[in-house]
């Protein structure tokens, strides 16, 4: 399910030239998690956002809007393709909870820190890990405590 799912988005993006990172649980199983995906995460830059949900129109199920949900403060839309959500954010402005000083703090993401992994089929530009643990660490939800532990 979350290969074509990853497929789609993938040749989406790379159709049009768009880079993206990806990050969440699919990044964290890309570098040794074992969890279960709930969904696919990732990151476009701010300036081809609009593109990507336009591309994306027929699978949207969550329209594209700036939403403060669950330790994250971002714009971003959901797709779900074949069952599958995967949540594109825009990484402009987008912010993170920082459980221990309880406050917002900005979440940079720089699309030349990546690393290609082959997963699922696919060539993946992951967040690098050390990124990818200093935001979950960050976080601290439940589910970021289980993928740090088992990337590190």
């Amino acid at each position: 399910m979350h290969q074509s799912a990853a497929e789609w988005i993938v040749s989406l993006l790379r159709e049009r030239n768009i880079p993206f990172l990806i990050c969440g649980g699919l990044a964290a199983r890309g570098y040794g998690s074992q969890r279960d995906l709930h969904d696919i995460d990732l990151f476009v830059p701010g300036e081809h956002f609009l593109s990507v949900v336009q591309a994306g129109q027929p699978f949207v199920s969550k329209a594209a809007a700036h939403r403060q949900e669950e330790g994250w403060d971002l714009t971003y839309v959901q797709f779900k393709y074949e069952g599958v959500k995967v949540e594109v954010g825009n990484a402009e402005a987008a912010q993170i909870f920082d459980a221990q000083n309880r406050t917002w703090i900005a979440l940079s993401i720089d699309f030349s820190r990546y690393e290609t992994v082959h997963f699922l089929g696919l060539e993946l530009p992951l967040m690098l890990k050390e990124d990818l643990v200093w935001y979950k660490s960050v976080l601290s939800r439940p589910v970021d405590i289980e993928d740090v532990r088992a990337m590190r």
